[in-house]
This record gives C-alpha cells, sequence and structure tokens, in this order.
C-alpha cells in the first residue's frame, strides 16, 4: 500500500474498519473513497435558497419531461389548476406524447411536443417562454435535467429522487445558489391529509420536544419491476435495486423531516445503514429466465437486500429510523411515526394519535382533526380527493407549487431538502457495503440551517389560484 493510500485512510477514517472485508457486495472501492469524501465535505453558501421567494408569475409556463408512469397524471392535474399553461411536453417514445396531447383536447393547453431522440428535452428546455420544468423520467436522468434548468433560466421540479450520487446532490445546490431558481423535488407525501395534519400539530406543540420518527418506504413491486412490457420503460426501476441500501427513502422520510424542522434548526449528523440478503429479487429472475431468455441476464445479478433499514442521528440528538423494502409480501406502510414528550401519532399500520399509553377515542381523535387541519386542505382538499393522485396529495403538491410561483413565495421544499433526503441512498450504500458503520451526512445548507426558519403552512400571501373542476 502506497503512503498515499495510508494517509487517505487515515484522514478518512476507514483505517481499521475492514472497508473491503467479505461482507462487501455493490459500491466498488473508488465509489466507497469517493461517497466517503464527498460525506466530510465542508460548504461555504453562496445565496441561502431557504425562504428564498422568487418573483412573481401571473401565469406559470411549463414544461413536462416524462410521460411514462407519472408524468400524464402530472400533465392532467396542471391542466386543472388557473393560472398553469402547459406549453411543451417530451418523452422519447412519439406515441406517448401524442397520448398525452390527446387527453389535453377540450382545454385551453395546446402543447408543442418534443420525442423521438435521447436528448430531445434540451431542445424544449431551451426555449425563451417557460418557467418551469417538470421532471418525471428515470431517476439517472433527474439530476442532469434539472441543472440544465436551471442553467437556462428555468425552475426545476423533479420525481424523488432528484439525485442519484452526493455529486448530484452537491451540483444541484451550487447550480441553485448560482442561478437564484427554484430547485424542488416533488415529494408528494409531504402533502398526504395525514402528514399535514402532523405536521400543524407538530407546529402547535401538541407532541412536545420531538424526540422520535420513523418512516418507509414498504410496497411490494416485485412482480411490477419484473413486467418487461407493460412495466418500467427498458427496466430501469428493477435495475436501481442492483445498488445495496435504501434506494427511495424520501416518501418516508420527507415529512418527519419537515416535522423535526431539519435544514431548518436541526440538522442530520450520521446515519447507519443495515440490509438483509436478497431472498426475492434474483430468485424471481430466474424463475422467469427458466421461461423467457429476456431475463437471464437478471438471474446473474446481485440484487439488493429484501429490507433496508437505515437510522439517523440528528445534531439536536432526536432518531430517526428509514425503511425500504419493494420485493417482500407485505401490505403497503410508509410508517410516518412522531414520538414527541407529550404525544405520538402514526399512520400504519393503524392509524392513530395517543398522549398517554392507549389510543385516543375516535371522537377525540375528530376534535384534533377539526382544530388541526391545515389551511391548504381546507382551500383545495376536496377538490384534490376529487382529481386524484395518491388520494389527492399528488393535486395539493401541484397547487402548492404553482400558487407559490404565482403570489412569489417561498416553497415548502428547497434545494436543501432535495438534496439532503436523496444522499440517504449513497451514504446508506456505504454504511452497508462497510458493516453498518455510521457515515457523516453532509450540510448542504453550509450552517444557515441553525436560522433558517421552519415550513409554514399558512397560505399568508397565497392561496389566490383557482382551481379548473
Amino acid at each position: 500500500m502506497s503512503n498515499k493510500r495510508r494517509e487517505f485512510l487515515k484522514l478518512s477514517g476507514l483505517a481499521g474498519i475492514g472497508m473491503m472485508g467479505t461482507g462487501f457486495t455493490g459500491l466498488s472501492r473508488e465509489e466507497q473513497e469517493r461517497v466517503l469524501v464527498q460525506s466530510k465535505r465542508k460548504y461555504e453558501q453562496r445565496f441561502n435558497m431557504s425562504g428564498y421567494a422568487a418573483p412573481k408569475l401571473d401565469v406559470v409556463r411549463v414544461g413536462v419531461i416524462g410521460l411514462g408512469m407519472r408524468g400524464p397524471g402530472a400533465v392532467n392535474r396542471l391542466s386543472k389548476i388557473q393560472g398553469v399553461e402547459i406549453k411543451a411536453l417530451c418523452d422519447l417514445r412519439p406515441e406517448m406524447v401524442q397520448k398525452v396531447v390527446k387527453s389535453l383536447e377540450g382545454t385551453s393547453h395546446k402543447p408543442d411536443t418534443y420525442s423521438g431522440s435521447t436528448f430531445a428535452w434540451k431542445k424544449m428546455v431551451d426555449r425563451d417562454d417557460l418557467d418551469l420544468i417538470y421532471i418525471a423520467t428515470p431517476w439517472e436522468w433527474h439530476t442532469p435535467m434539472a441543472v440544465y434548468a436551471m442553467e437556462a433560466g428555468k425552475h426545476a421540479v423533479s420525481e424523488v429522487p432528484i439525485a442519484i450520487s452526493l455529486e448530484e446532490c452537491w451540483q444541484l445546490v451550487e447550480t441553485s445558489e448560482r442561478t437564484k431558481k427554484h430547485c424542488m423535488q416533488l415529494e408528494n407525501c409531504c402533502y398526504d391529509f395525514f402528514e399535514l395534519m402532523t405536521l400543524n400539530m407538530a407546529r402547535d406543540g401538541f407532541f412536545g420536544d420531538i424526540i422520535h420518527g420513523e418512516g418507509a418506504y414498504i410496497h411490494d413491486l416485485l412482480e411490477l419491476n419484473f413486467k418487461k412490457d407493460t412495466g418500467y420503460q427498458d427496466m430501469w426501476r428493477l435495475k436501481e435495486n442492483y445498488r445495496n441500501g435504501n434506494i427511495y427513502p424520501t416518501h418516508g422520510l420527507g415529512p418527519v423531516c419537515q416535522i423535526m424542522n431539519i435544514n431548518r434548526g436541526d440538522q442530520m449528523d450520521y446515519l447507519s445503514s443495515l440490509s438483509s440478503n436478497d431472498y426475492h429479487m434474483r430468485a424471481k429472475a430466474e424463475e422467469l429466465a427458466e421461461e423467457d431468455n429476456f431475463y437471464a441476464s437478471f438471474a446473474t445479478k446481485n440484487f439488493r437486500g429484501n429490507m433496508n433499514t437505515t437510522l439517523v442521528k440528528t445534531k439536536n440528538g432526536r432518531s430517526i429510523m428509514i425503511q425500504h423494502d419493494v420485493s417482500s409480501p407485505r401490505p403497503y406502510s410508509r410508517i410516518h411515526l412522531v414520538s414527541g414528550t407529550k404525544g405520538m401519532a402514526r399512520k400504519w399500520p393503524v392509524q392513530g394519535i395517543s398522549t398517554g399509553h392507549g389510543w385516543m377515542k375516535e371522537d377525540e381523535v375528530k376534535v384534533l382533526e377539526e382544530k388541526y387541519t391545515p389551511e391548504i386542505v381546507k382551500k383545495v382538499g376536496e377538490m384534490a380527493r376529487k382529481i386524484g393522485g395518491h388520494g389527492g396529495m399528488d393535486f395539493m403538491m401541484d397547487w402548492r407549487l404553482i400558487d407559490c410561483l404565482r403570489n412569489g413565495l417561498p416553497l415548502d421544499q428547497d434545494v436543501y431538502d432535495a438534496a439532503l433526503w436523496s444522499a440517504i441512498t449513497p451514504l446508506s450504500e456505504w454504511s452497508v457495503a462497510n458493516r453498518s458503520n455510521s457515515i457523516d451526512i453532509p450540510d448542504f445548507t453550509g450552517g444557515s440551517w441553525q436560522t433558517n426558519k421552519p415550513v409554514e403552512l399558512t397560505l399568508k400571501g397565497g392561496g389566490t389560484t383557482g382551481v379548473n373542476a
């Protein structure tokens, strides 16, 4: 071993912890070193995007990239929000674009279309008559598209996760600060009804000091991930499961972070992560390969373990548990557990609130719901349920985004949230590969988390955007 190599191990803290042990799967030696270096990066903020209010936009002119699983629903929801003009649509497949164009017949939206080549989206983004780029593509494209959009003078929003490496997380932060363009991760679960209510309760002190939170993405996608014709294009989501860590943390994590004021009064400090073995995905690939040679290449791959559990400690001493399992036969759950010094709430498997040793009665919870239902739910909740999108949370997310842009308000989720929540994936991969050793979580705010203000639920200064039935 060279002296330079020994010095690196000493400085980075890798020496003596068996990084190259027999339990290692997934990240290469070089990738592990890169993650560790990036996790320790110290950052000097150029401009604070937390609480930043961009100039008002009377009409938000939107271009949508990606019309597969998520994009068509987004177009439908955006088309029903007043003050939105859907100017352009893009997908690699021309037939998908035309299908969505047809769905807009009878509306005021007459978008131009882009398709047929891998980089058709760049031509769309380069237009000078767009304000917002809405990204709903496979994960590997999220950061390149968001960065390109901000460089082109547009606000960028992206489906989750918005980044798949720490380098991409930093790239998003640096670009947003330099261009002063919003970069939001479309974490719809922050807008689910129970999550919004518990956030409102936390703001009012109902739970006391928050001690612990839990979130998860437990969703049996085994069959869907292996569908070659009706599933994800080119099997891209199945291929993401080669990464051994928590590859999809943000659905359960986002609402807990908002309740704990992460990036706004508290900050993540370090994490440890552990994965079970894979008991389903490779076996499924081998089973399918016996009948269809298409699956033969998947039958030779090492997939991530069924269940990943990641534990986070915050600077203020709170703890967070995040889980991920998309291959076991379990009921859907995001857990959403909030525990404080005066009470707790949990959404799955049975929704409940407690201030003692037992669950509150239904009539008691009803009183709390009436008291703590936030303004956004009172404003558009009923319409959101009708329009849909995961029970209405997708629509509330889109409506809130547009209303903030039209009224010049800060967004509920900023680029620091996008980077931090997505960073859990590469950090958890490193920890899994290193026998669950802890790893530092970088501070993407450059220290401004200590003075940033918490997310507000009020519609003060906004709430003016109408909805088309």
